[in-house]
């Protein structure tokens, strides 16, 4: 079976399972953020070494959006405020890829990203240091577990891919 087919087939029927964990369990996972890290897995270059690099660059991102939010929430302020605040933590998600484990820029930003909407566009009390640190383990939980979706559907595409013997 050709590689493509054979990914076709591993990730849609894995995205039904991962679906119904995300809606029909009540673990709180986010469908979106799952598939976010899923997707990000393979930007990454798939295989155990992308799934660190992206879980790891997913977790910086998620830790600097929820200071970042937290820092917003109780400063207030303008829209110029809030814009130098945002400003200065993208400089800081940024600079760390001097450091090897956070080089993978990209997927920080997928982390910083996810933490952010779901947050704002949840109505997180950003102001609560603990309502933001809820939304962004959930949101880093559900990035991870996409990860693995990710990895599981490389493994199963691949082998679905071998022709039989």
């Amino acid at each position: 079976m050709h590689i493509i087919t054979a990914l076709a087939i591993s990730i849609g029927a894995l995205a039904a399972v991962a679906t119904w964990l995300c809606l029909g369990t009540g673990l709180g996972l986010q469908v979106w953020a799952l598939f976010v890290g899923w997707g990000s897995f393979y930007h990454t270059g798939g295989k155990p070494e992308g799934l660190g690099k992206s879980v790891i660059n997913h977790g910086w991102g998620v830790l600097v959006a929820a200071v970042t939010l937290i820092v917003v929430g109780t400063v207030g302020g303008s829209v110029i405020v809030t814009s130098a605040i945002v400003g200065a933590s993208v400089v800081v998600l940024v600079l760390a890829a001097h450091l090897p484990q956070l080089s993978t820029i990209p997927a920080a930003v997928y982390g910083y990203a996810s933490t952010a909407a779901f947050c704002l566009l949840g109505g997180v009390a950003i102001a609560e240091p603990m309502a933001t640190a809820k939304a962004a383990a959930m949101i880093f939980a559900s990035l991870v577990v996409g990860n693995l979706f990710g990895l599981v559907s490389e493994r199963l595409g691949g082998a679905l891919a071998r022709p039989a013997a």
